[in-house]
């Protein structure tokens, strides 16, 4: 008994302290394209960590829900966040995409619990791509980063440009991203869709964990309320009353309680689900919501083991202390949009 309630506090905790730069090694030595790891073939389905016809974790749903895949009329391409933190004496500075223990981690993780979201509303599509270090966003070394960046989009590039050619056939799109995913996945839009043909075809863009200005792009607006459609969403959440060092008046934040960028407090009442471990379960009223500046504030949420949640940066939680909210919002923008 003592153990396994050990086993599910560390895993709470890991949840959260994933995206820690502390817990990566650096790659030794400058950005070398001869060592980037080999291209992915998309054509390959052991190149997707999800796909809607092959069992994975974004199958998996928390008790209550139901995974709605088969019958859906709409796809999402889902791009996850950093899982490649490297090991000491590394000198790659993206990880591979047939790697056992980076693989093992990005499905356990974000594809379980955030990429599983979306099973609800539409056919699951998730990428695994050459991703750049977790250090590349905390190095000084920022030619290496750059180019590590590039390398991992142009993965994300090549698949999405797969899923077009040979799975889309014209259905209705939603795109989620969570941190390094956002990252890649700005500029997806920026050249697919923002003005593009493809942009008709765009339901929503959850575009979470990074940050995203309202002048990222000229034809795709912030969302305006629960039910837009055609435009994107965007917060970072961190503990209630965080001042974060310097405010961003471009950047959009839309709270997921409220579905609108204003400062009004959404008390946890409005939260119809948290998702964290056991992934079985969900936790209706967990944390409130509230926009404050270029951020979103969130209570310290309530779980076994919340003691070790020392944290004032909840980046891990972007989409699971608003798991259920988030499910719900996006099947009512697939409704809104089919209704248009």
């Amino acid at each position: 008994m003592a153990i396994s309630k050990t086993l599910a506090v560390w895993g709470l905790a890991a949840l959260f302290t994933i995206f820690l730069s502390g817990c990566a090694s650096a790659p030794r030595g400058a950005y070398s394209p001869d060592a980037a790891p080999l291209a992915p073939d998309y054509s390959q389905d052991r190149y997707w960590a999800a796909l809607p016809w092959k069992e994975d974790e974004a199958d998996l749903t928390p008790d209550g829900l139901s995974d709605r895949q088969a019958e859906a009329e709409v796809d999402v391409f889902f791009l996850h966040p950093t899982t490649y933190t490297g090991k000491k004496g590394d000198t790659n500075w993206n990880g591979p995409v047939q790697g056992p223990e980076v693989n093992s981690r990005t499905l356990e993780k974000p594809i379980k619990f955030q990429a599983s979201i979306f099973n609800g509303v539409g056919r699951v599509f998730a990428p695994f791509y050459r991703q750049a270090h977790l250090k590349a966003y905390f190095t000084r070394d920022t030619s290496s980063a750059r180019q590590a960046l590039e390398l991992a989009y142009s993965d994300v590039r090549a698949a999405f440009h797969y899923y077009l050619d040979n799975y889309n056939e014209g259905r209705p799109l939603i795109i989620a991203t969570h941190s390094q995913g956002t990252t890649h996945g700005k500029r997806l839009l920026q050249e697919f869709f923002d003005g593009q043909p493809l942009q008709e075809q765009l339901v929503a863009a959850y575009l979470i964990g990074i940050r995203v200005e309202n002048d990222d792009f000229q034809d795709i607006a912030p969302c305006r309320d629960s039910l837009d459609t055609g435009c994107f969403t965007a917060w970072r959440t961190f503990k209630r009353g965080y001042e974060p060092p310097e405010n961003h008046p471009k950047e959009v934040v839309i709270n997921p309680l409220l579905w609108t960028a204003d400062e009004t407090y959404a008390p946890k009442s409005l939260n119809l689900g948290t998702v964290l471990v056991p992934f079985e379960k969900v936790r209706p009223e967990n944390t409130d919501a509230q926009v404050h500046g270029s951020i979103l504030w969130a209570s310290k949420p309530k779980f076994p083991g919340s003691f070790l949640l020392l944290r004032k940066n909840y980046h891990a939680g972007d989409f699971n202390l608003f798991y259920v909210n988030v499910r719900k919002n996006a099947q009512a923008r697939v409704r809104a949009f089919g209704g248009k």
